[in-house]
């Protein structure tokens, strides 16, 4: 089984780009969506269907704004539009979707990069989504966690790394939430496969950052520790530029 996930900054936008092209080719069985900047009804699902996939789509309140999705060739055995807490519900940051004996979250972290006030959300968020997560686990020992984490995890995650030390997305303290989730029991799948660096999935539309491969990687397929043997594969698609991200992947199963 192939998911996809993608951050296309904007669902309307890539579709112009040709994104129903490039799904006819990459075929994911689950693709999980970030920043639709839609809300659902102004997504024409009528491709999407085409190709095969029943779609899912949790919007902010706020319109153009934020947004999740999951687009998936199988049914779900049910669908969880939020995590409960109404501050992050209302920005439609977490998706799930629940098949027989595993969970697929598509999830959009918040970024903290506007000031102050929304980097202490943002640090607030991650306690709050350890907890959420970690009790989903009680139900759901297979999680698939896939997203923007807003979050570049290693040294080898960004370019120039001591130029960003005090930036948020690579702050200290993010990178120490980013470690001690990990040491929950959950498995950053790109490397697993890879440890090489340069490997990016944000790229800057400011100064010719991704000619120059300027990037971070801040989007990740998450798995549980539990579904480690079953992991197949971890892939990035650079060569896309529907969005400012490009697609990420995992072979699993």
């Amino acid at each position: 089984m192939k998911i996809i996930s993608y951050n296309l900054n904007g669902i309307r936008a890539a579709v112009t780009k040709g994104l129903y092209d490039w799904l006819r080719t990459e075929a994911p069985d689950i693709m999980c969506i970030q920043e639709t900047k839609a809300q659902p009804e102004q997504i024409d699902e009528v491709e999407f269907r085409r190709l095969g996939y029943r779609c899912y789509w949790f919007s902010a309140k706020k319109k153009g704004y934020s947004g999740t999705g999951i687009i998936s060739k199988t049914e779900p055995r049910h669908v969880e539009y939020g995590m409960g807490i109404a501050k992050y519900d209302d920005e439609g940051r977490v998706l799930r979707a629940d098949y027989d004996g595993y969970s697929v979250i598509s999830v959009y972290h918040p970024s903290g990069s506007t000031g102050d006030e929304r980097q202490t959300f943002k640090m607030q968020w991650l306690e709050d989504f350890t907890a959420y997560v970690q009790e989903l686990r009680k139900s759901f020992p297979k999680l698939i966690i896939n997203g923007d984490f807003n979050i570049c995890r290693l040294w080898i995650d960004i370019n120039n790394p001591q130029k960003h030390e005090d930036v948020s997305g690579f702050l200290p303290e993010e990178r120490k939430w980013f470690q001690s989730f990990v040491d929950l029991g959950y498995v950053d799948s790109f490397r697993e496969f890879c440890q090489e660096e340069k490997q990016y999935s944000w790229w800057s539309y400011r100064g010719g950052a991704k000619p120059k491969n300027l990037g971070w990687r801040i989007d990740y397929n998450i798995i549980t520790d539990s579904l480690r043997a079953d992991l197949k594969d971890a892939f990035i698609r650079p060569e896309l530029n529907f969005s400012d991200h490009c697609p990420i992947g995992i072979e699993i199963f």
